[in-house]
């Protein structure tokens, strides 16, 4: 679901919660949050921090506090209040995927839980830690928000990252004294159990022991953990405990492991962007492409890559028609499906919404097509070009290495019977303050987002045959609202706009 819908639920069941709530602590903290950070969605929903708390109240919190001992006054229309909005409120899957998205923003960019924890994006380099992006209003977890991503771990046996936020989760809860809040969905005792299983998973059996025996003083007749205590120390008297060394986290492997390191890198650099414009044959122009409709207002042309071709277009669309192509969009975004043999299927390597928008949907989308093709000089009326397709990215959304082109002779691309897809022309409908790059791994370069830019590359080779140097990606939104907006161009049609070649070289 849209995190900005998410919102106003919030702020709605908020105001409705405000008549009956009696619990003064959540009362205290949901206020406190409405006072200093919830001065409009945009601003709010721009950092994932503050988007995965919202997600996780809503979800959650609110449920917990609704049914609790605590709301005694007025119980019945509190809880008549919430099943109204339950239908619109976020499910577990958001709230699941929210936890996935803070974990893919950890890795892609080195960043710091303990940072996180206190609302701060940091990484360290140099053993000092570095900034990578500073909100105006931190916004700092609890041990529940730390223990709901652990888990989220956990599950998915990965205890790499389990290991690492259920201990921010136990050492807040410790800090806490403890103490439960009506809201909580974990206790400490929870996240010791969580935390002591996933240590003796990743080989640190010694600690798994000492955190089982810390659960006991809490829980003493819990028969599973006195067992799990028995087995450790029996583990224990075999062989000696590993060193710190021996029992090092390891980060889970990826199916893309090949072209992982690159493309992190190129997300956290900008890529070798110092390096790359360097090159004389790199050039900036205003381009009219030889058609009468651009001469009065040429586009600001810059010429990225030469190998492969990319082009960045600026200022290619204008506020207005940005927000047109959104709005329009807004009521069809459905999870983003990739190839998946003949068919499409949902992946957890793209991560994002899409909508597709004909001619007919509003009057700027035949105006960009227009467009398009005036700057390309191609054919890109359906189905010679596919439809305009507009993504969001939510929180961590991204799209790992890919190619745009079909690779496969079985793939949906060639539903259209246009042949390949020989170009794409991708819209930046939205800025956002980091992250969201568009990186070309092989060519070894990656893009910012460009407020109302566009880029434009070629897909094909002349002679027909895929570019692999057009394998890019998506990286993920660190902060902000990413928003764009793809036309991809098919072979047919362009016959006599974009000749073929017999050149194997071409």
């Amino acid at each position: 679901m849209d995190r900005f819908i998410f919102y106003d639920q919030f702020v709605l069941f908020f105001k409705i919660a405000l008549r009956f709530l009696t619990c003064n602590s959540f009362y205290a903290k949901v206020s406190d949050l409405h006072t200093e950070l919830y001065k409009g969605r945009a601003t709010a929903m721009a950092n994932p921090l503050v988007a995965f708390t919202l997600i996780k109240r809503l979800h959650s919190e609110w449920l917990n506090v609704v049914h609790s001992n605590e709301a005694q006054e007025n119980t019945q229309a509190l809880r008549s209040s919430y099943e109204k909005e339950e239908a619109d409120l976020p499910k577990l899957e958001d709230l699941q995927g929210a936890a996935q998205g803070l974990m893919r923003l950890q890795d892609v960019y080195v960043l710091q839980v303990a940072s996180l924890v206190r609302g701060l994006f940091q990484r360290v380099t140099e053993g000092q830690p570095i900034d990578i992006y500073r909100p105006a209003v931190p916004v700092p977890l609890s041990g529940d928000d730390c223990f709901l991503v652990g888990k989220v771990a956990y599950e998915q046996q990965d205890y790499y990252h389990s290991v690492q936020w259920l201990e921010e989760s136990v050492r807040l809860f410790r800090g806490a004294g403890g103490e439960w809040i009506p809201e909580n969905a974990g206790t400490l005792e929870d996240a010791l159990d969580h935390l002591a299983f996933s240590h003796f998973k990743t080989g640190n059996i010694s600690y798994a022991l000492s955190l089982s025996q810390e659960l006991l003083h809490h829980d003493p007749m819990n028969g599973r953990v006195l067992q799990n205590v028995e087995k450790y120390e029996r583990l224990l008297v075999r062989s000696p405990p590993l060193s710190i060394t021996d029992h090092g986290l390891k980060r889970p492997t990826s199916n893309n492991l090949r072209t992982r390191d690159t493309y992190e890198t190129l997300c956290q650099t900008q890529g070798s962007q110092q390096m790359h414009f360097k090159n004389p044959r790199l050039f900036c122009d205003f381009f009219t492409n030889g058609n009468p409709g651009l001469l009065l207002l040429p586009v600001r042309r810059e010429v990225l890559s030469l190998q492969p071709y990319v082009v960045l277009y600026h200022n290619f669309i204008t506020d207005t028609e940005a927000e047109d192509i959104k709005i329009t969009a807004h009521a069809g975004l459905r999870r983003s499906v990739v190839a998946a043999g003949e068919k499409q299927a949902t992946a957890e390597y793209r991560i994002s919404k899409s909508a597709w928008l004909k001619d007919s949907a509003h009057s700027t989308v035949g105006k960009l097509d227009q467009k398009i093709s005036m700057l390309t000089g191609l054919n890109v009326k359906h189905p010679y070009g596919e439809y305009l397709q507009v993504v969001n990215y939510g929180i961590g959304g991204h799209y790992e290495p890919h190619f745009d082109h079909a690779t496969s002779p079985s793939s949906p691309v060639f539903k259209l019977k246009t042949g390949n897809r020989v170009a794409t022309f991708m819209i930046y409908l939205s800025s956002v303050e980091a992250g969201g790059s568009t990186a070309f791994i092989y060519a070894n370069f990656s893009i910012p987002v460009v407020e109302k830019a566009a880029i434009f590359w070629w897909n094909l080779h002349r002679n027909g045959q895929g570019n692999e140097d057009t394998l890019h990606a998506g990286c993920p939104v660190l902060i902000g609202d990413k928003w764009v907006a793809n036309k991809w161009i098919h072979e047919h049609g362009q016959e006599f706009l974009h000749r073929c070649s017999l050149n194997p070289e071409e």
